[in-house]
């Protein structure tokens, strides 16, 4: 590389991380705003307490645990092309979990109190659990990247990948178990929402793989080979039929029971904005038209078709996660089967739910954090997937 193309390569690296910084201090100042005028500035009321900025919080985490996955099949199941993908992955795990935390912690309020959280954990409470999962993922992600990027540690990087694996595992089902063992909403207490969290996690994370490694690669003025192009595409279409597999059992399983269908009724036909989220955003533009992107002959071999199905698969992801936490909350509560529940407190009423601008800044504050670090720490250190084709042919590493 010439001199001028490094110029124009640091100019354009300070350009993004600084782009990134600005975000992320405008998400911190939005909350920090709603830290000093309270609650009355969000669209959140003693109903609906978790608002976009958790729909954004919880993306980050369960997609930060599925990215991990990418490295996982190389490490753990051995398959060659993964490898190379590992660090990249161990990396989008770390920002995005990070991310998504600050956001958690920004939107709950009094950050400060982390600590009364973390020195007195409740192991009783799902949340107590999460308070041991978050900061043992980030220790095992560390030493996970630590095996990949030095020689004399990489005999220890499989024992390391598979300890990623199984506590990523445990740390989506600690989020999904956060709504499966909720009994104060209509929506949750379900055994099937933790299973559901860990294949949405596969789906999301991998998308969101997909994009950043069409970014970086596009930087680099580099190619990705077709073989291992299908590969992922072909995984990822694996991943998004199985959410809609979930999702679909999920919610036939609510139907089930009639004291759901007023709930199922409310999400799937007359909720307002969530039906439209639901029908038009997860399903037609998160599930099908990604589907048809893999699979049609027309499309498949499309140039951008696997970058665009991913970034379609996110937005899905952000519609299915409005629809599941907002709705959720927005439905009352059935305390009495078969009879209606009045109050000052406007029980057995459905809520309304408008998120604010503060609300929306700290959730891209959040996205933010994630590509600020990612864009630094691929700047710092050797994160970018390289394949060496003719060593993976040799092996036979294209044809299994």
């Amino acid at each position: 590389m010439d001199y001028a193309s490094s110029r124009a390569e640091e100019k354009k690296f300070y350009l993004l991380a600084a782009l990134g910084a600005l975000v992320s201090a405008i998400g911190i100042g939005a909350a920090l705003y709603m830290e000093h005028h309270g609650h009355a500035v969000t669209g959140m009321n003693n109903q609906i307490v978790w608002g976009l900025p958790h729909v954004f919080a919880i993306f980050l985490v369960v997609a930060a645990s599925g990215v991990l996955n990418v490295a996982s099949i190389g490490s753990v199941f051995g398959k060659t092309v993964y490898k190379t993908r590992a660090k990249l992955a161990g990396l989008l795990c770390f920002a995005m979990l990070a991310a998504g935390l600050v956001v958690i912690l920004l939107d709950l309020g009094r950050a400060d109190r982390i600590m009364v959280a973390a020195t007195h954990v409740n192991l009783t409470s799902v949340f107590g659990w999460n308070m041991i999962l978050y900061p043992g993922m980030f220790a095992i992600v560390f030493v996970y990247l630590w095996t990949l990027m030095e020689k004399r540690m990489y005999p220890y990087s499989k024992p390391a990948g598979f300890a990623a694996f199984i506590w990523r595992l445990m740390l989506t089902t600690g989020t999904g178990s956060i709504f499966g063992f909720l009994v104060a909403r209509q929506a949750y207490q379900s055994a099937v929402i933790a299973p559901m969290f860990i294949i949405m996690s596969f789906a999301w994370g991998l998308a969101v793989f997909m994009v950043v490694q069409k970014a970086m690669y596009l930087w680099n003025g580099m190619t990705l080979h077709p073989e291992i192009r299908n590969r992922l595409r072909k995984l990822l279409a694996v991943f998004v039929g199985a959410v809609f597999y979930f999702v679909a059992v999920y919610h036939l399983t609510n139907l089930y029971f009639a004291k759901q269908t007023a709930f199922e009724h409310f999400i799937l036909v007359d909720g307002g904005i969530f039906p439209q989220l639901f029908w038009g955003g997860w399903l037609c533009v998160g599930t099908l038209a990604p589907l048809a992107l893999f699979f049609l002959p027309g499309l498949k071999d499309m140039r951008g078709s696997v970058t665009l199905a991913s970034l379609l698969i996110i937005v899905g992801a952000f519609c299915q996660l409005y629809v599941f936490i907002i709705g959720g909350e927005a439905f009352p509560l059935e305390i009495f089967p078969g009879r209606t529940a009045t109050s000052t407190f406007f029980d057995g009423r459905i809520d309304q739910y408008a998120p604010s601008l503060p609300e929306i800044l700290l959730g891209l504050g959040g996205i933010g954090i994630a590509f600020t670090m990612t864009v630094v720490g691929v700047r710092v250190l050797r994160f970018l997937p390289e394949d060496n084709i003719a060593k993976l042919q040799a092996a036979g590493a294209l044809s299994d």
